[in-house]
């Protein structure tokens, strides 16, 4: 059964599979846990959280990110690959440079792109795996992607504050010790002010999805998982949550979408180093496969080891796993900028996210 919505692309409405059931059920389970643990007054050392974060964030979401890059750069032209990765590198540059001479604005940035990240990512999975056909216009699309990529820094800002603001200054001292604190201004306002923001945001996204929706299941979906998020990030502590969150939810739900969308993508072979993974003899794609993998391994660590020798104070004077969870947010902000920006917004033919 195929569900078509006005924008002339078509998706089946029962795809998801495994992944999409796992994206849902994890995050449902984590929810009613660490509410359950709340109610008993359970506290989660944040030492811990900081573990369980490191864990998400580098062993098991870090691999994702090479594979939506790879997976984007197959069956492209030599050409197009080479302007991609020197487009990336300048942008990772130019990221970087903003942190050491502006680390407050780095951070805002790094916020942003956390947003865009999941909320135009989600917008996508949403399109392939059970159809938009409650979103009718761009500015509609633009409202549902700020409120489910807002849910994963609004929602901590707004009932996780002291946690957030704490791992905040502690990222900006990696560049400049003190600098947050000096413009900190009167925080519970502005906790205020962003929290009726993104609640009004929050009831215009489904009273519009409802208003329009084609009752095809879509509209449904959408608001059970937007609560969904919302919930989550407001019961699992910040640290766990968003650590858990991109390897669970965004990682599951982009394989998801990947496997939905395959067959649309046209055959044709790839050019350049990656040339080999589509070989027809199985040891060159196994040798060619681990290649890539070294090769990408290579150049995250390498980039990490820059930025954390150029980093005044790489771990922001706070302890170590503290620290390390920290200056990874930093690191991991500066490589997912130009994975949004160029994989995805000026990747006009295909792009990380794409769906026919």
């Amino acid at each position: 059964m195929n569900t078509e919505s006005r924008f002339g692309w078509t998706a089946p409405a029962s795809t998801g599979g495994t992944p999409l059931t796992v994206s849902w059920a994890a995050l449902a389970v984590l929810t009613v846990a660490f509410a359950a643990l709340r109610v008993v007054d359970v506290r989660i050392p944040l030492r811990v959280q900081a573990g369980v974060y490191l864990l998400g964030m580098v062993a098991m979401n870090l691999p994702h990110g090479g594979y939506e890059h790879v997976s984007n750069l197959r069956r492209r032209a030599l050409s197009f690959q080479g302007r991609y990765v020197a487009v990336y590198l300048a942008l990772i540059g130019l990221f970087a440079g903003l942190f050491f001479l502006a680390p407050v604005a780095g951070l805002a940035v790094a916020v942003s792109v956390a947003v865009a990240k999941g909320g135009f990512g989600d917008v996508q999975a949403m399109r392939a795996l059970y159809g938009t056909s409650h979103v009718r216009s761009r500015p509609q699309r633009w409202l549902a992607a700020a409120v489910r990529g807002g849910a994963v820094m609004a929602v901590p800002m707004v009932f996780w504050p002291g946690t957030f603001y704490a791992f905040s200054t502690v990222m900006v001292n990696i560049f400049d010790p003190g600098a947050l604190s000096a413009m900190a201004g009167d925080f519970g306002t502005r906790r205020l002010l962003l929290g009726g923001g993104y609640g009004a945001a929050l009831l215009a996204h489904l009273a519009l999805g409802y208003r329009r929706s084609t009752g095809d299941g879509a509209f449904l979906a959408d608001a059970a998982e937007t609560l969904l998020l919302v919930a989550y990030f407001a019961v699992v502590p910040v640290v766990v949550a968003v650590g858990l969150y991109f390897p669970l939810w965004y990682s599951a739900r982009q394989v998801a979408r990947s496997a939905a969308v395959d067959d649309a993508l046209e055959p044709a072979p790839t050019t350049g180093p990656l040339g080999a993974l589509d070989a027809d003899d199985p040891e060159r794609v196994a040798l060619a496969s681990w290649g890539v993998l070294v090769a990408g391994s290579l150049a995250t660590f390498g980039l990490a080891a820059a930025l954390w020798t150029a980093s005044p104070q790489p771990l922001g004077g706070a302890g170590l796993l503290v620290g390390l969870v920290a200056f990874w947010s930093i690191f991991i902000s500066i490589v997912a900028l130009p994975h949004v920006v160029v994989g995805a917004w000026l990747d006009r033919e295909r792009g990380i996210w794409y769906v026919p």
